[in-house]
């Protein structure tokens, strides 16, 4: 009954994480189209979270297609060293990261954050059966090495995209009107938007699932780690509800101190945003969805003159960025020393 109790908590979290990766990661899916007016913020938040909630479909269809949650469950931190607290400890230095850089305006990754929080917890849980020499037993190198390499590849992907498709809009629409430029595509950004949404919830989401799923592993509910329905269900339920929340402070940065969108720019940052986050999606690798718009976003404003990016602003951003995995790795390695402790007094 105990464990039962204490898996029921953990999901909890679990899915509390999901939604504040929503409420956190609104900006990205609602920031342009809010900032080029095509949509109010209440009208792009309802429209996210909806595109957010569909992408749950595919996976509903045929479970075995979730690659990313396969990837963040079992395939960077070793299940051996995987308890009930370690993924509890793990969530918690996610969620305490997310708050704190939401509290800023930074936008930073959530995906990064649940993946350091993870790791730093089995690396304590390690540390203390093993010795600090043996910390690094707890994670696993390939996961790590494929995940490491997109935080550089996914924002340049989505970068170069925009200034691509940029280009191309400037050469294609080279003979209209400013006027009839945005006409065309305030009605192509609410697709794009769509687009990118989707995209958002079919990786993100994914991350919750491999937690959840892990944990029922752990538990020995599962004898495999698959993704049952119901977990593919509330994680994708989980996130829309956040993003319908929204995070406002965040979209501020993204939408406007980054550099100034026309619906042109937003459609391409979109567009090459949600093609930089399918790419990956479909090879299993878990991406942030932050770091890819706001690569996408930069890249529309360096393809019009490279001084319309504000990049004391993006300097910032990627500080963010570089702190993410460690400082969320340190939150949830501190909560699992402290669960450790509190279950030798109890």
């Amino acid at each position: 009954m105990e464990t039962l109790l204490l898996v029921i908590v953990i999901v909890a979290v679990a899915l509390v994480f999901d939604f504040i990766n929503g409420f956190h990661d609104a900006a990205n899916s609602v920031a342009t189209i809010v900032a080029t007016k095509v949509l109010s913020p209440f009208q792009a938040v309802l429209w996210a979270a909806f595109f957010n909630f569909i992408a749950a479909v595919p996976l509903l269809i045929n479970p075995e297609h979730a690659g990313v949650a396969k990837t963040v469950g079992a395939g960077m931190v070793d299940l051996q060293f995987v308890t009930e607290y370690v993924i509890l400890a793990g969530l918690l230095g996610a969620i305490a990261w997310d708050l704190i850089t939401w509290y800023f305006g930074l936008p930073t990754s959530s995906s990064h954050a649940l993946i350091g929080g993870y790791a730093g917890a089995a690396m304590a849980k390690v540390a203390l059966e093993r010795g600090l020499v043996n910390t690094f037993d707890a994670v696993i190198a390939s996961g790590w090495i494929r995940t490491t390499l997109f935080i550089v590849i996914a924002p340049l992907l989505g970068m170069a995209l925009a200034m691509s498709l940029m280009t191309f809009v400037y050469w294609s629409f080279r003979s209209a009107t400013p006027k009839v430029m945005d006409v065309w595509f305030r009605r192509l950004q609410l697709v794009s938007a769509a687009l990118f949404s989707y995209s958002h919830g079919a990786n993100d989401a994914q991350k919750t699932m491999g937690i959840i799923t892990g944990v029922l592993v752990a538990a020995k509910y599962l004898d495999r780690f698959r993704v049952e329905p119901w977990v593919i269900f509330s994680a994708h339920l989980a996130i829309a509800l956040g993003t319908m929340s929204g995070g406002w402070r965040i979209v501020r940065t993204m939408g406007s101190r980054l550099t100034h969108l026309k619906p042109r720019g937003g459609f391409c940052a979109e567009t090459a945003g949600a093609m930089a986050i399918l790419f990956p999606t479909y090879l299993s690798i878990p991406v942030s969805t932050t770091h890819v718009i706001t690569g996408a976003i930069a890249g529309v404003g360096a393809a019009q003159r490279p001084k319309a990016v504000r990049w004391r602003v993006a300097t910032n951003i990627l500080w963010a960025w570089i702190l993410t995995m460690p400082a969320s790795a340190a939150v949830g390695a501190l909560c699992y020393l402290f669960s450790a402790i509190l279950l030798k007094l109890s």
